[in-house]
């Protein structure tokens, strides 16, 4: 056998054959995957991603979305918010929102549900805000 065969499963094939073989599968598979527009380029970003209805975000209060890393607020009735999930001290997830202030148990930070400024350290540096989108009852990233 020279060095230009190759022995496989399926026989003896030259290389060249092989590796132009090899090169049409991969590129049938780059194609295949570059083909489906059934998913939503926005929701694959993570924009456009459902989160909750507006009722469940209680006025005064909120909910966290540790998989999204977000935390939505309602500081006032009809107004939503959204801000980080990931505290600024040292990056732990909050833990919880009560009395107007989002809390991280990891140090005691807390951050206010309105803006996201810090109410107490060892924080230095307000929560993020994210972008979300009401349409209707839902809140979505937007």
């Amino acid at each position: 056998m020279s060095d230009d065969q190759v022995t496989t499963g399926l026989g003896t094939s030259s290389r060249r054959a092989l590796l132009t073989g090899a090169g049409a599968v991969g590129a049938a598979v780059v194609l295949a995957a570059c083909g489906d527009d059934s998913g939503d380029e926005a929701t694959a970003e993570g924009g456009g991603q459902p989160l909750a209805k507006t009722t469940d975000i209680p006025v005064g209060g909120g909910k966290i979305f540790a998989d999204q890393k977000v935390v939505v607020t309602q500081p006032n009735p009809g107004q939503f918010k959204a801000f980080s999930a990931i505290c600024t001290h040292q990056d732990c997830t909050v833990s919880r929102i009560e009395g107007g202030v989002i809390v991280c148990l990891c140090h005691d930070s807390r951050f206010s549900i309105a803006d996201g400024s810090v109410k107490k350290p060892p924080a230095k540096r307000p929560l993020p805000a994210k972008e979300i989108k009401v349409t209707g009852d839902q809140i979505s990233l937007a």
